[in-house]
């Protein structure tokens, strides 16, 4: 059960459509896979989308963590002792968590398929169907609202909201045009993506509630160093508050608890280094009371399937961010996670249930 070969490979897939938000803008998904082999021929996968204005990583960087740092500490080692095993992953390098990432799901996909079960039930969870929102690019109120009533007709029912861009009244336009083409019989996420100030953030939550707009809750008003700033928008607003980009790692977590500077936890795999770390974030906010989201960053299914394990295994993960696959111009996995509209459903195959990959 020693991991006999790390190899990694790019992947290119177009979007259907530009994915717009406060941060960037992309039309094209890159990553870097990673491909784990056992020295009985058991094949693992792993993905790392270079995300450079959040985790500040690059293909470049990111195929060197892995090849140069990463996979020596792990090749020949055995799966077996596996707390060890990512311990040291985890050490290997300061940051580069998208790498760390990578490597920790191909090692869960080979745990699970060891145990010859699926990862979610490896994990200890049961359930392998759930919804996914579907996000709304930043863009016009109309051009919004046209995109947000036409996923309602292709049957979602929650909707991620991308705002911050331009001014607040800019913002609240884009939403009233959304509840006005939309309806409100889809629930409506809102992710700033640290495009406000906690002023402004306060000002624009408090008008959409006093004008019924109906808001699920807001992720990330403020910039990611900003704690005292996102419990000022919590504190003074009904409205949940979700923290994205201010939490990667479990000291970043216990920081936002302890100070109850939001409602929601953001777990991305690509911001903890992997699901060795995220249980660990999501346990956190567990024992405070704190239910979690996990989202992810442009992936393809390799990534959103490991993510859609993880999440499906844990009680406290409530929402689902899972439409990346879904923005793209075609899928490159065989086997993995499977969406039927807005519903998420995890096979009984062993680990990922990743059979192939055509990039």
């Amino acid at each position: 059960m020693k991991i006999q070969a790390i190899e990694t490979f790019k992947i290119t897939v177009p979007l259907k459509k530009p994915f717009k938000t406060a941060l960037r803008t992309l039309a094209v998904a890159q990553s870097v896979g990673v491909k784990m082999t056992t020295e009985d021929g058991k094949t693992g996968y792993g993905e790392a989308p270079p995300t450079h204005v959040i985790t500040g990583d690059s293909l470049a960087s990111i195929e060197a963590a892995i090849n140069e740092v990463m996979a020596p500490v792990l090749l020949n080692e055995s799966l077996l002792e596996r707390e060890n095993l990512l311990f040291r992953l985890n050490k290997s390098m300061v940051n580069n968590t998208s790498a760390k990432a990578a490597l920790d799901c191909a090692i869960h996909d080979l745990l699970a398929q060891y145990a010859g079960m699926p990862l979610v039930h490896f994990l200890g969870g049961s359930k392998t169907e759930f919804l996914t929102d579907y996000t709304v690019s930043v863009n016009e109120p109309e051009e919004m609202a046209g995109d947000a009533h036409q996923f309602v007709q292709d049957g979602f029912s929650i909707l991620k909201i991308k705002v911050g861009t331009g001014t607040i009244q800019q913002d609240l336009d884009r939403i009233k045009a959304i509840r006005e083409k939309a309806g409100y019989g889809c629930r409506l996420r809102l992710d700033a993506n640290q495009g406000w100030t906690a002023k402004e953030a306060i000002y624009a939550i408090r008008k959409m509630e006093d004008a019924g707009m109906d808001i699920e809750l807001v992720e990330q008003p403020v910039k990611a160093h900003d704690i005292q700033g996102l419990k000022q928008v919590t504190d003074h607003t009904s409205t949940p508050i979700m923290a994205d980009e201010s939490v990667f790692s479990p000291q970043d977590a216990i920081q936002v608890l302890q100070t109850r500077s939001a409602d929601l936890l953001n777990i991305k795999l690509m911001k903890a280094g992997g699901i060795h770390q995220a249980l660990t974030i999501n346990k956190l906010a567990e024992a405070y009371g704190v239910p979690c989201m996990v989202g992810s960053m442009i992936e393809t299914k390799i990534g959103i399937t490991a993510a859609a394990h993880f999440a499906a295994s844990q009680h406290n993960i409530t929402h689902f961010d899972f439409d990346a696959p879904l923005l793209l111009a075609k899928d490159i996995v065989s086997g993995g996670v499977e969406y039927r509209g807005e519903k998420m459903h995890l096979s009984e195959a062993p680990g990922l249930g990743i059979t192939g990959i055509t990039n």
